[in-house]
C-alpha cells in the first residue's frame, strides 16, 4: 500500500461513510496538511464518551500530521441544533453558551494535543453579520432542500411546527466551513445533511468543497438509544473514575466491541485477538477490564486507572456487589418513573410506601451510591444496579 493509501485505511476505521473517498485520495495526493474541522454546540457543561467518536477521530488526524479546527458553535448554540427533534429546542442565552464552552474545552484537550489544535467561535464572523447579510444566506438555499431532512419532513407532514430559525442553522454550520476554508469535516451521522450544506456553500464562494467523514451515533449502556445525558445512559468525561470504569463494566458483552471499535485507540488487529480469546472460552469481563482500564487513564492517568480497577473488584469482592443478580425491564411513564414505583415494580419493595420508607432509612442506593430523595425521577433508558438493604439487588433498565 502507499502511503495515501495506508492513511486512507487509517481514516476509514470505524468510519460510517466517506464523502468522497477518491476527493480525499486526491487531497492526500497534494501532500499538505489539510484543515480538518469538527464542530461541537455547547449546549450543555459536560460531553459524554459518546462525543469523543468524533473526537479521537480529529486526534488521527493530529496523528497524521493535518490542521485540526475545533469549532465552537457558541452562535449556531443559542439557535438549537433541529437535528433528531421533533420540537424547536428552547434558545440559550449567549452567557449560558459561553459558560459551557469554557467547560468543553477543558474536556476535550483530555484527548486532543492543545497545542496542535485551532480553536474557534463561530460568533467571531456570524456577529458581525447584519440582517442583510443573514437574507443573502438564507438566499442560497430553498426550502423543498430543506424539506429534504428527514426531522424537517416528518414535522412537516405531521403537522408539527418548525421554526423560521430552525433553517438557518445548516445553512451556518455550512457557512462555517466557507470561513474556515475546510478541506474536511467530520460529523455524526445524523449530521450529514448539514455536513453536505457545507459542500454546497463552499462551491458556490468558488472554494474546493470539504470532504465529509461521517461516525456512527454511539449507543448508550442500555445498547438501545443513542448516548444521552437526557436519558440517563451516558458515560461522562468528567465523571469520578469509579463511575466510568463501574459503567464500562456493565455495558453487556455484545455491545462491548462496538465500544472497542469507536472508543479504543488499540490497534484492530489486537481487538480481533480479544475477540478469538472470548470465542475461545476467555471471559469476557477481563477484556471489559482492558477498556475501562484505556478509558480512565485516558480521561484521568494509568494510576487512577488501576485504582478503579481494584476498587471495582474489591466491590465485588467484599460483597457489595453480587455476581450474579435479576435483569429486569420496567416500563417508565412519559419517559420517567419515580424511584419508589420503580423499586415497587421491580418487586425491591412490597408498594410504594415501603419503598419511600426505605428510602428515608438510607437503605436504598443505586449503582452503589445512597439516595435520599423520595422525589427522584429516573429516565428512561438508563441501566443501572438498584439495591435495597443489604440482600436485594437488581440490574433494571427503564424502558
Amino acid at each position: 500500500m502507499t502511503d495515501v493509501e495506508k492513511t486512507i485505511d487509517r481514516i476509514k476505521h470505524g468510519t460510517e461513510e466517506i464523502l468522497l473517498e477518491g476527493e480525499l485520495r486526491e487531497k492526500l495526493k497534494c501532500g499538505k496538511p489539510l484543515r480538518v474541522k469538527c464542530g461541537f454546540d455547547p449546549t450543555a457543561p459536560d460531553i459524554h464518551i459518546g462525543h469523543t467518536v468524533l473526537i479521537n477521530k480529529l486526534k488521527e488526524f493530529q496523528e497524521l500530521g493535518h490542521q485540526v479546527i475545533l469549532l465552537i458553535g457558541d452562535f449556531t448554540a443559542m439557535i438549537g441544533d433541529p437535528t433528531g427533534k421533533s420540537t424547536t429546542r428552547p434558545s440559550l442565552s449567549f452567557e449560558q453558551v459561553r459558560e459551557n464552552a469554557q467547560s468543553y474545552e477543558e474536556q476535550v484537550f483530555k484527548i486532543l494535543d492543545r497545542g496542535k489544535t485551532n480553536v474557534v467561535y463561530n460568533s467571531q464572523w456570524m456577529s458581525r453579520k447584519n440582517a442583510a447579510d443573514m437574507i443573502q444566506l438564507a438566499a442560497k438555499y430553498n426550502v423543498a432542500r430543506m424539506l429534504e431532512r428527514d426531522d424537517f419532513n416528518k414535522r412537516y407532514k405531521g403537522g408539527q411546527s418548525i421554526a423560521m430559525h430552525e433553517f438557518l442553522y445548516p445553512l451556518i454550520q455550512g457557512w462555517d466551513s466557507v470561513e474556515l476554508r475546510a478541506d474536511v469535516e467530520i460529523g455524526g451521522t445524523d449530521q450529514t445533511f448539514n455536513l453536505l450544506v457545507g459542500r454546497e456553500l463552499q462551491k458556490e464562494q468558488g472554494q474546493v468543497a470539504q470532504v465529509v467523514v461521517t461516525m456512527p451515533l454511539l449507543e448508550g449502556v442500555d445498547g438501545i438509544k443513542k448516548m444521552s445525558k437526557s436519558l440517563g445512559n451516558y458515560i461522562g468525561v468528567d465523571e469520578p473514575p469509579d463511575e466510568i470504569f463501574g459503567k464500562i463494566m456493565r455495558v453487556s458483552d455484545e455491545l462491548m466491541w462496538r465500544y472497542f471499535e469507536l472508543l479504543s485507540f488499540r490497534p484492530l488487529l489486537e481487538i480481533r485477538k480479544f475477540k478469538q480469546q472470548v470465542e475461545g472460552g476467555g471471559n469476557p469481563r477481563d477484556i471489559k477490564f482492558l477498556l475501562g482500564q484505556e478509558l480512565v487513564a485516558r480521561f484521568y492517568d494509568e494510576a487512577t486507572a488501576q485504582t478503579a480497577q481494584r476498587n471495582f473488584v474489591r466491590r465485588f469482592k467484599d460483597g457489595l456487589l453480587p455476581d450474579e443478580m435479576p435483569e429486569l425491564e420496567v416500563l417508565s411513564q412519559n419517559g420517567e418513573l419515580a424511584i419508589a414505583n420503580l423499586l415497587k415494580e421491580a418487586q425491591l419493595t412490597k408498594s410504594t410506601s415501603d419503598a419511600l420508607r426505605m428510602i428515608k432509612q438510607g437503605a436504598v442506593k443505586i449503582d452503589g451510591e445512597r439516595i435520599n430523595d423520595k422525589q427522584l425521577k429516573i429516565q428512561s433508558g438508563r441501566v443501572a444496579v438498584y439495591q435495597v438493604g443489604k440482600r436485594k439487588f437488581a440490574r433494571i433498565t427503564l424502558k
